[in-house]
């Protein structure tokens, strides 16, 4: 047997398969370095981790109110999904927009929409993750612009942007400018939040949609830690101290249902990652040495077959996340395979990490599995490997050079097919899928998106541009390409645009004028 990376599962582990292991110096304490047990000493033994529920759909209006059931069901943090056209920074009436708004997530297209999507929402009571990249600093300054209005500083804004584009280069897609542009953007959200919102993490470094895409749990951790490695250093270059940036560093990565190996995969992404800031960069600060993370069950292993089963796949991924250390965890609702989540299932995938908290006992202990021969030797094995596969994307001169080769795209795809490979022959299970079907399934109503919401948006833009001072706005649009052609902080004079009301679309389109769009490249 063999584990998702390729390595030999044992029948039987004992103290041989770890000969020479001195468990002091190989762990350490928790909350110490290398953090291989957990990120604090306490751990959930303390409070449970952050309860997230990604949710987004529609109209800010109809995603608000499913934000509100969640926090009264008892989530302790919101995420926010976008629509596409969103994350590509075009407007509900762009022409490319045309069938995808309110489809994958929420249309937001200025402050209008901000305004209404957080309406009776407390910014300074709640923790808001945004799966944003591209245009991630358009949406934090939004939800910045809205947070004043309701009386809240940026100092007292606690959440996240994802804002990691170089997976989109590799895994996603949803990318607008060149890297070199792109990763100047960052380095500006860094600095920007590190004097306005000094409690936000301003970027979640993402494995989740490479292993999505069909990435294993070495590419998935070797892959996410190169791409640090990268913006670490861009940082660096910008005129940032280590110390400055790295604590608001987070990370993002998938659970699957190969409990074992994703605990493994968990501790050893927290050893590597330590090491990393510590000996290579310097950092002095425990907390840029730590590497937190945000988990998210696999939704690339939920099936429309059977969809019920799906509660079990998710409640043993949910638990592998908790074992293996997670900060925070969103939990997929089992009808997702088919459509947008209903109220009732997005509850139900709330109350599977409940239950883990609060009715299990793996909240009584920190790091359970410590010491256990096989997850200590899976532990290593991916290190190992992991660390093989950083050094292979230095070779080709660090993770944005990979990346313009088509080194990790090209990676991934070879695992992706073989899985598939695995599971049209047989020799993988996919329970309701090629072993254990039934004939005839039962009937299921899936949540819809009322076409009619993206009329609806182009009527409230037409409505926003009669109304606004488009003066302003085009003052405030000049002084972002102004900015954009030099190394001023682009953040400022987007936030005033988007204070005047510019859309989301017009302040993309500014950079676009100036920096262009990404064609990739397939020579790898």
């Amino acid at each position: 047997m063999q584990s998702e990376s390729g390595f030999p599962i044992e029948t039987v582990y004992d103290a041989e398969a770890l000969a020479g292991w001195d468990p002091a110096v190989a762990l350490g304490e928790p909350g110490e370095y290398p953090y291989t047990r957990g990120v604090y000493s306490s751990m959930y033994t303390s409070r449970p981790w952050t309860m997230r529920q990604y949710a987004g759909f529609g109209t800010a209006v109809e995603s608000n109110a499913r934000y509100r059931q969640l926090l009264a069901a008892g989530t302790t943090g919101l995420s926010v999904a976008f629509d596409l056209p969103t994350q590509m920074g075009y407007d509900s009436d762009h022409p490319l927009a045309h069938g995808e708004v309110g489809k994958v997530g929420v249309a937001i297209d200025s402050i209008d929409d901000m305004r209404v999507l957080f309406d009776k929402i407390p910014l300074d009571e709640v923790s808001t993750s945004m799966t944003i990249n591209a245009p991630a600093a358009v949406l934090l300054l939004l939800y910045q612009l809205v947070a004043e209005e309701q009386g809240v500083p940026g100092s007292k804004l606690n959440g996240t942007i994802q804002n990691d584009v170089l997976k989109e280069y590799i895994a996603r897609g949803t990318y607008i400018y060149p890297p070199k542009q792109s990763i100047r953007l960052i380095t500006d959200i860094f600095t920007y939040c590190r004097e306005e919102l000094p409690r936000w993490n301003t970027i979640s470094i993402s494995g989740y949609h490479m292993a999505e895409a069909g990435a294993n749990p070495v590419q998935e951790i070797a892959f996410t830690l190169a791409d640090g490695v990268e913006y670490v250093r861009a940082a660096l270059a910008s005129g940032q101290e280590i110390d400055e940036f790295a604590p608001r560093l987070a990370f993002f990565f998938v659970a699957r249902t190969t409990l074992l190996e994703e605990v493994a995969k968990f501790r050893a992404a927290r050893r590597i990652w330590a090491r990393i800031m510590r000996d290579e960069f310097g950092a002095k600060d425990p907390k840029s040495q730590m590497l937190r993370f945000h988990t998210q069950t696999a939704g690339v292993q939920l099936t429309a077959q059977q969809p019920e089963v799906n509660l079990v796949r998710v409640a043993l991924q949910a638990l592998g996340a908790v074992l293996g250390g997670t900060q925070s965890l969103h939990t997929n609702s089992f009808d997702e395979a088919i459509a947008l989540p209903t109220e009732k299932a997005a509850r139900l995938a709330l109350r599977t990490q409940q239950v883990l908290a609060y009715e299990t006992d793996v909240c009584r202990t920190v790091d359970p599995f410590a010491g256990s021969y096989v997850i200590e030797s899976m532990t290593d094995e991916i290190e190992a490997a992991a660390m093989a596969l950083m050094a292979k994307i230095e070779e080709l001169g660090g993770a944005v050079m990979a990346i313009e080769q088509g080194f990790q795209k090209s990676e991934i795809e070879r695992t992706a097919y073989s899985i598939s490979q695995e599971i049209d022959l047989g020799e993988r299970t996919v329970v309701g899928v090629n072993r254990f079907t039934i004939d005839t399934e039962d009937p299921y109503e899936p949540l819809r998106v009322n076409p009619a919401i993206e009329a609806e948006q182009i009527d409230r833009l037409t409505t926003l541009r009669a109304e606004r001072d488009n003066a302003a706005v085009t003052k405030y649009l000049a002084e972002i390409k102004e900015a954009a052609k030099g190394d001023a902080n682009l953040l400022v004079p987007m936030r005033e645009a988007l204070r005047a009301r510019a859309t989301v679309g017009e302040v993309s389109d500014a950079l676009r004028e100036v920096w262009g769009q990404y064609v990739p490249s397939d020579t790898f």
